[in-house]
């Protein structure tokens, strides 16, 4: 990985976290992010200032929609590795606006591919999610289960894009490794998602909203230990494999608002809600494959992690108000 990195979606929460790691091993990263406004991108901003002062860092703005903004990159760079974390994110939102998740993911992704065969890349990690499982009955969640059956338009895009990979790598050979994150969530999470909502509701002593009796049941990841297993598929260099990381632990939401509630040291006011179409029930992930390919080892169980989150958002000033 001598050659420059070329990250797309680098200034987000898992894409800040990996340029960290990446320039710790003083190695050269390409980073593009659209700055949107799916939330403030004041947080962004704030997550790339001490990579701008990097000389191992560049930073450019543009969207992954748009061939000809990447090909002027691709064409000033000699890339042996794409790492693509770039998408229209969450499950809830791609109700509402499913056309622009469909050109977000599905067009993003193909223009990334494009750039890995017309450029000779060899290696593309892609960043996929256990939204694709969907309502599956057997637990865990197995790389080896049938996708027949998402549940909301961000799944069924990022499950295409997992096809569209495969069809990349019969056709021009292109290492290619699909990364099926659960539920990543850490310092700089982005605010919508539940860990970062419930944490700074709570804080403010505001109504935090459950959807559904609370018993749904999550596999919650670390973001260190996602970075640790994307750090390794990039050295590993897979022809062509889908694989799941997750903490392959589960937590009911309630146990969950209990932990928060203790690190914080004040009670939450729940606000129950009727479950929301494209909620799954539970993600819990079979993490064998990673052990095994990635020498994958999950270092941080929920209640460790909860406990560094909280640290960190108290020590941010409690968040956004």
């Amino acid at each position: 990985m001598e050659s420059p990195i070329f990250l797309t979606g680098g200034a987000g929460f898992i894409g800040s976290h990996l340029v960290d790691k990446l320039l710790e091993k003083n190695l050269e990263i390409i980073v593009i992010d659209d700055f949107n406004d799916f939330y403030d991108p004041k947080i962004k901003r704030k997550n790339v200032e001490r990579h701008l002062k990097n000389k191992n860092y560049k930073l450019y703005e543009g969207d992954i929609c748009n061939l000809e903004f990447l090909e002027k990159i691709f064409k000033k760079y000699p890339f042996s590795i794409i790492v693509h974390l770039a998408a229209r994110a969450g499950v809830r939102p791609s109700l509402k606006d499913p056309l622009l998740y469909e050109k977000v993911n599905g067009i993003g992704t193909l223009n990334l591919l494009e750039c890995a065969k017309n450029y000779n890349i060899k290696n593309f990690i892609f960043a996929s999610s256990s939204s694709v499982y969907g309502i599956n009955s057997k637990v865990p969640f197995s790389e080896d289960d049938p996708i027949e059956k998402p549940i909301s338009p961000y799944a069924s895009t990022k499950r295409a894009n997992e096809l569209m990979c495969y069809t990349y790598h019969h056709l021009y050979g292109i290492n290619i490794t699909s990364l099926r994150f659960f539920t990543v969530y850490g310092p700089r999470q982005r605010p919508e998602m539940a860990i970062y909502k419930f944490t700074n509701l709570i804080y403010h002593k505001k109504p935090i909203p459950i959807f559904g009796d609370g018993s749904a049941k999550r596999d919650f990841t670390y973001i260190d230990d996602i970075i640790e297993g994307l750090l390794s598929s990039m050295v590993k260099c897979y022809p062509f494999e889908i694989i799941n990381l997750g903490e392959s632990k589960t937590i009911e939401l309630i146990e969950l608002v209990n932990l928060i509630e203790k690190n914080l040291g004040r009670k939450a006011i729940i606000n129950f809600l009727p479950s929301e179409p494209g909620d799954v029930p539970i993600t819990y992930a079979d993490i064998s494959k990673a052990k095994k390919l990635l020498d994958y080892n999950p270092k941080f169980p929920i209640e460790e992690g909860i406990k560094e989150f909280t640290k960190w958002f108290i020590k941010t000033e409690g968040g956004i108000k």
